[in-house]
């Protein structure tokens, strides 16, 4: 099996994993939690976590940088938008967790991105998808 073959299998993977991601985060923002995490580890590492991984996930997917830009902006939107809901569902909306989502969506989008330059580079152009 090729590196080409693997990193085509691999960014598949990526693309079929990112929805369940997606979906673990939106219930992780709006359900009410019957042990406060935050007693373990900080919220706002969560928040940070949770959005990092989401853009990792997606640069692993993505198709081109464009895609990845949109994605990156989609989760800081759903992010504040989910800050909202959570106002709504009983839960405390907080600026403070939007700026860790968008740390996090733009840190892992821009750490994706590194990687997949520098695999670009180290991959033959003629042997990429």
């Amino acid at each position: 099996m090729s590196l080409a073959h693997l990193i085509a299998l691999a960014r598949r993977a990526a693309a079929i994993l990112f929805w369940p991601a997606l979906a673990l985060v939106i219930w992780g923002e709006l359900t009410s939690h019957a042990v406060p995490v935050e007693t373990h580890i900080w919220d706002k590492l969560l928040h940070f976590t949770a959005y990092f991984g989401l853009a990792l996930i997606a640069a692993f997917a993505r198709r081109s940088n464009r895609a990845l830009i949109l994605t990156v902006l989609a989760l800081v939107v759903l992010g504040g938008l989910l800050e909202i809901v959570q106002g709504m569902v009983g839960r405390d909306a907080d600026i403070k967790d939007e700026i860790a989502n968008t740390i996090g969506a733009v840190t892992g989008g821009a750490l994706g991105w590194a990687f997949l330059r520098l695999r670009d580079r180290l991959v033959a152009p003629d042997s990429r998808d």
